[in-house]
């Protein structure tokens, strides 16, 4: 079956689908600092390539693959104090997704998956709450990439939680926006180590208490196209396996 984005197609189209196996897939991220050589939509590049690939392994399976307009705004306290970061409460973000949800249903589309790669700990909330609070007959998927089994099948740099504009983003966006990506800058990047899972445990609400004062944890110099349309793959391939094992993860 071929995948769908749902605002190139007309209502009549739309109409014509086998809409009640049909899973539309959304993808969030925020508008953030991502260090001083990737842009503020990393995050929704992330998503995006991670919608792709979920839907054609979806589609691979015999149901139809909806990819909604992503969703660029939501909680981003961690990078609030840098300039160009737009952060929402998490309350709107969890109400919104509901909302779409509710609309999918009402014209047969029960299964909305949400494709995020955007880990600050109130946007996390708020997609746990909009999953568990899903209307009547809906199935609101959520892949939580901060779980162990999911983390697991990730990168060495993810696992350590040094990660935020660093060689797992950068590949990603090298990957699929090489235009986005300030090569010469990130070369010249010294690692930070500094993980900010550890950080996130301990407290701490922002980027700079993380050991992170240029917004970017990891290893930006060592990021590369091939490791980013691995992991493009792999980040669809869980989300899609979660959608049809019938579970949020």
């Amino acid at each position: 079956m071929p995948v769908h984005r749902f605002a190139e197609l007309t209502w009549e189209e739309v109409r014509d689908l086998d809409r009640l196996s049909a899973v539309a897939v959304l993808p969030i991220g925020a508008v953030e600092a991502h260090g001083p050589h990737l842009p503020l939509g990393t995050d929704v590049v992330i998503a995006e390539g991670m919608a792709r690939a979920c839907a054609e392994g979806i589609s691979g399976a015999g149901r139809p693959a909806l990819i909604l307009p992503p969703l660029w705004y939501t909680a981003a306290g961690f990078a609030g104090n840098f300039p160009g970061t737009i952060a929402v409460d998490g309350a709107v973000v969890s109400n919104l997704i509901i909302q779409i949800a509710t609309s999918l249903r009402e014209q047969d589309i029960r299964t909305l998956a949400i494709a995020n790669a955007h880990l600050d700990p109130a946007h996390l909330a708020s997609l746990r709450q909009a999953s568990e609070a899903a209307p009547q007959g809906t199935r609101i998927v959520v892949l939580d990439l901060t779980r162990r089994r999911v983390a697991e099948r990730l990168t060495e740099e993810f696992r350590t939680g040094a990660c935020h504009a660093g060689r797992f983003e950068g590949s990603i966006v090298l990957a699929e926006r090489p235009d986005l990506y300030r090569a010469e800058v990130a070369a010249d990047l010294e690692p930070n180590p500094s993980s900010l899972s550890t950080a996130i445990r301990d407290g701490h609400e922002t980027f700079e208490q993380a050991g992170g004062p240029r917004a970017y944890f990891g290893w930006p110099a060592e990021a590369t196209a091939d490791e980013g349309r691995a992991t493009v793959r792999t980040l669809g391939h869980l989300l899609a396996e979660a959608i049809l094992d019938g579970g949020t993860q």
